[in-house]
């Protein structure tokens, strides 16, 4: 149950983040007008045009014509496909901010615990260390308003934090041994969105770096590059790119980052749409990687740009593709801004693989079967067994090498490696939902901050912690808070305990790199990439 709440859980995310375009064209229209007017002109003629004029000129009451507008845009879009959609203002600019690379805030990661903003981590050179708040602060007081208590929200926390470069917040702090409230006034700056989140030596006694990107937006490819030459200096000679959870992003930086590692004339990527003709894209001989033994890892949350570069790698037979079967989103979006910041996303074209596959799963009969059919998989035992997986026979595909591949639903790995569940259990799901993991995570590290402050990595947190029972602390901690330990856990299970613990305390301790190459250490796809790679 715990796995299929995540799952639910990410996938508004997921679809969310399906924003790609053959190229980023953002039409925007110049004259200020409401959305009506603007409707009214482009086709007078139109039966919706017809409909909105008569509405705004002669129903019985004064109806908000925009708002009607606003209301009338999802229902039009839905009877397209699943990824043409409108998106309000604030929508809009969270998914523009993340593909840019950067936003104005004050540089820090928070959580909401019990009630209270808690700092978690602050950004190096940002707004925030500027002036002097350091991890463990509690946030109490936004600009002169009381900010905790119950239902205060993530959401409304970063509504008030973020805003223009240039302007200012004043926060009021509380921080441990220090008495009352401290005030600080940050002026927004600049804050990095970063598509890298790890870059390391995987195993230096084979030569194998490791790098994890999380969404193909406008700095990834440099990002990557920066990447892979620091690793390329520690000895690189095999390499693994990890695009688990990565929803997409601009097909441009995906065709940018196939190019490192592809030779010259080896087909992409092409589009080809009703309204425009086939594009295609090759390599174009510059890459800096075509030679290096590559492994790719996928999941059933890997789509769009995740599956482009995927695809590009498996056609040509480049690489391995590793894990379980992508999600399968096969389209080509086009934003068009409206004025007031909202903004629809049109589908314009299909994408296909170098083999000609077109990689998009079917709609199903509605949007709600469309979203459900991750789950489905799930129930079907695919995330478990190779043998699970339906592949469409009548979309049969041959690789640059004669291998056979599938289309009309993601791409299926080479090597599949099912989702690990021995290590669930009862307790675990049961100290998951009530966020006791996250909670004592916080705690201990706030309690112990100048311990583990002179610690500098991974591997000293996890034998300072062995010395001092933190996992019995915690078992203690649960108790304590109505979640009695079972003394029948099996060994899997106490593992992914310790596991689940440990990481949280990394990742509260050091950054985003620490706690990866932390989870890595007893993560079987990248384990069975480590040993492929080995070998080559």
């Amino acid at each position: 149950m715990k796995t299929l709440k995540k799952i639910l859980l990410g996938l508004t995310i997921l679809i969310v983040g399906f924003i790609i375009g053959s190229q980023v064209v953002v039409h925007l229209w110049k004259k200020q007008n409401s959305n009506i007017e603007k409707l009214i002109r482009y086709r007078p003629d139109n039966k919706v045009s017809a409909l909105l004029h008569a509405i705004d000129s002669k129903y019985v009451d004064q109806i908000d014509m925009d708002s009607l507008i606003d209301k009338a845009l999802p229902i039009l879009l839905e009877e397209l496909d699943p990824h043409s959609a409108y998106y309000p203002a604030e929508e809009t600019q969270d998914s523009n901010d993340e593909l840019h690379g950067s936003f104005s805030g004050i540089g820090i990661q928070f959580t909401v615990q019990d009630d209270t903003v808690r700092v978690n981590s602050v950004i190096r050179g940002g707004p925030s260390e500027k002036v002097g708040i350091i991890a463990g602060d509690r946030i109490v007081l936004i600009n002169d308003s009381v900010f905790a208590g119950k239902g205060i929200s993530s959401n409304e926390v970063v509504k008030n934090l973020k805003g223009p470069k240039g302007t200012e917040v004043k926060v009021g702090i509380m921080r441990t041994g220090e008495p009352g409230i401290i005030d600080f006034n940050i002026e927004r700056g600049d804050i990095p969105v970063k598509s890298v989140d790890a870059a390391y030596m995987i195993s230096h006694s084979e030569s194998i770096g490791y790098i994890m990107i999380n969404k193909f937006g406008e700095t990834t490819y440099n990002e990557m590059m920066t990447g892979l030459a620091e690793l390329s200096s520690k000895g690189m000679k095999r390499l693994i790119v990890d695009l688990r959870g990565n929803t997409g992003g601009y097909l441009g930086a995906a065709i940018q980052m196939a190019n490192e590692f592809l030779p010259k004339n080896d087909l992409i990527v092409y589009t080809s749409g009703a309204h425009s003709s086939i594009a295609r894209q090759f390599a174009n001989g510059y890459g800096h990687y075509t030679s290096i033994p590559l492994a790719v890892l996928i999941d059933e949350s890997s789509a769009s740009a995740s599956e482009i570069f995927s695809g590009a790698i498996q056609d040509n037979d480049r690489g391995t593709i590793i894990g379980r079967r992508s999600f399968g989103k096969g389209l080509v979006q086009e934003p068009l801004m409206f004025p007031d910041g909202s903004s629809i996303r049109i589908t314009v074209a299909r994408y296909y693989t170098p083999s000609g596959r077109c990689i998009q799963k079917p709609y199903g009969e509605s949007d709600e079967d469309y979203a459900m059919d991750i789950v489905k998989r799930y129930e079907h035992g695919e995330f478990f067994t190779a043998d699970s997986v339906r592949q469409n026979e009548s979309e049969v595909f041959t690789t640059k090498g004669g291998r056979t591949v599938y289309g009309g639903g993601g791409i299926m790995p080479d090597i599949f490696v099912p989702q690990d569940t021995t290590g669930y259990s009862e307790y675990y799901s049961e100290v998951v939902r009530k966020s006791l993991v996250n909670k004592f995570a916080f705690r201990f590290v706030d309690s112990h901050r100048s311990e583990i402050s002179a610690l500098k990595s991974a591997s000293e947190i996890e034998a300072y912690l062995d010395r001092n029972n933190v996992l019995g602390q915690f078992y203690d901690f649960a108790t304590r808070n109505g979640v009695k330990r079972s003394h029948n856990l099996s060994g899997p299970a106490l593992k992914q305990m310790r596991t689940s613990l440990y990481g949280n305390i990394i990742y509260d301790s050091l950054d985003m790199e620490d706690y990866i190459s932390f989870f890595n250490e007893t993560d079987a796809t990248v384990q069975r990439a480590v040993s492929i790679l080995a070998e080559k």
